[in-house]
């Protein structure tokens, strides 16, 4: 049986550049909280039956081999010292990538899917993953580390708690600037964004030299415009009002985030 402390921090490939992206992510992640990098690629036999190309068994796995090979070999090249091991794991990704988020301590993918498509269906292997994890989720975005402090945005929800305390553990072990940030929708609510603001930081007790910013307009908007400057968003999936897979907010952040991007599921605390 697995103990909290042996929980390994998952990245999910397929092939793609993205999915690069959320490797080397993962490896420094891991490095960061002392786990072990578990890199996985779901493998699902191509079928005529549904519009892929006819391909025998033995040469598809041997593509999904080389895709899992060229991961372990990124995450080993880009943060010397990782412990790193791949598997092929066969099934669905949606499948896939649920199962391993119930042992994991973060799970991390990328946002391949989003450069593809103009749009995502409910059935997306981004969205129902994002949605559905049992553990936190980072979305990777862009080849290179992103600069600028972490955001971590509160709306009252025990979610956006839960959000606020993980951004207190990262800022602390990456040793980074935290921005603790609310959003209201019209001036003259400044009084109450505030009260929430000061509300929040004062339930994390870790948090260390937090700046609070309160910022103003559609929140979804303002969220995505200050993710330009920052190195990681943080926050809850679903919103005050308890979407059934992402909050409008999280949807957003999803779609057009500048930078990876922290879904808060579960209790994992990402502790040191």
């Amino acid at each position: 049986m697995k103990t909290p402390d042996s929980r390994p921090v998952v990245v999910g490939v397929n092939g793609t550049a993205a999915g690069l992206a959320a490797v080397r992510l993962g490896a420094r992640e891991a490095v960061s909280l002392g786990r072990e990098l578990r890199v996985v690629h779901a493998f699902t036999w191509p079928d005529p039956k549904f519009g892929k190309a006819p391909q025998g068994y033995a040469p598809a796995r041997r593509d999904a081999s080389k895709i899992l090979d060229r991961a372990v070999a990124t995450a080993q090249r880009s943060t010397p010292g990782v412990r790193v091991q791949g598997e092929v794991i066969d099934g669905p990704p949606i499948r896939v990538l649920r199962r391993q988020s119930r042992t994991a301590e973060l799970l991390i993918i990328g946002d391949g899917e989003l450069a593809t498509s103009l749009g995502m269906s409910m059935d997306s292997v981004l969205l129902q993953t994002v949605s559905r994890a049992f553990c936190p989720i980072v979305v990777a975005r862009g080849p290179r580390p992103s600069a600028g402090p972490l955001l971590a945005a509160v709306d009252g929800s025990d979610a956006s708690l839960q959000a606020l305390q993980l951004a207190a553990a990262e800022a602390q072990r990456h040793d980074a600037p935290l921005d603790v940030a609310h959003v209201i929708q019209r001036r003259g609510s400044e009084a109450a964004g505030r009260k929430l603001l000061d509300a929040a930081v004062a339930a994390v007790p870790e948090l260390r030299n937090a700046r609070k910013r309160l910022l103003i307009g559609d929140p979804a908007g303002a969220l995505v415009r200050a993710s330009r400057k920052a190195r990681m968003v943080l926050v809850g999936p679903r919103g005050v009002d308890g979407a059934a897979l992402l909050g409008p907010v999280a949807q957003e952040l999803l779609r057009h985030g500048a930078c990876p991007t922290l879904f808060v599921h579960g209790t994992t605390a990402l502790k040191q």
